[in-house]
């Protein structure tokens, strides 16, 4: 995400467009950030950005754009494939959790988030139930529509804070 980030705010290079997602292609979109905590020896990171999410967890896309409205990052999968375009550097990774980590510097659960942003756990994993929201895959989920907090358990506590725009067509 720093790497994304740095770009977004030279404002200087980006992406081409994506073609237009189909009507039946699920679209979630607003502003995302993401902290990962430092400690004594290392500093923390993060940043923010828009992003688009399309598709679902087996096969999508999420593109993060600047404050300036200028695609800076893609992140494509589909089952044995997961890329990253920035400008000017195509990547190709094992899976997202890979790709994630290469970004942030830990593993964020891209396939999760399609329900996590609806507020609902994702039916692929097991979760407990808590107060304010649930827990799964060593995150604590905290939904407020249209907002979403999600922090990870273990360290370095990692936490990932959403806001959905309004009027997303075939949000899930």
């Amino acid at each position: 995400m720093a790497l994304v980030l740095a770009m977004a705010l030279s404002g200087c290079a980006q992406l081409p467009k994506a073609p237009r997602a189909t009507t039946t292609e699920a679209r979630l979109s607003g502003r995302i950030s993401v902290t990962v905590a430092g400690d004594v020896h290392n500093r923390g990171t993060g940043g923010a950005a828009s992003f688009e999410l399309f598709g679902g967890p087996e096969a999508g896309r999420l593109e993060l754009t600047s404050p300036l409205g200028a695609l800076v990052a893609r992140a494509s999968w589909q089952p044995g494939m997961v890329t990253m375009q920035t400008p000017g550097d195509e990547r190709r990774f094992a899976d997202l959790d890979a790709l994630t980590r290469e970004l942030l510097g830990e593993p964020v659960p891209v396939a999760a988030l399609f329900d996590w942003l609806s507020a609902r756990p994702w039916p692929a994993v097991p979760h407990q139930q808590t107060a304010s929201g649930f827990e799964q895959l060593g995150w604590r989920i905290e939904p407020r529509l249209p907002s979403l907090v999600a922090t990870r358990l273990a360290p370095p506590t990692v936490t990932l804070r959403a806001r959905l725009d309004g009027g997303d067509e075939g949000a899930p």
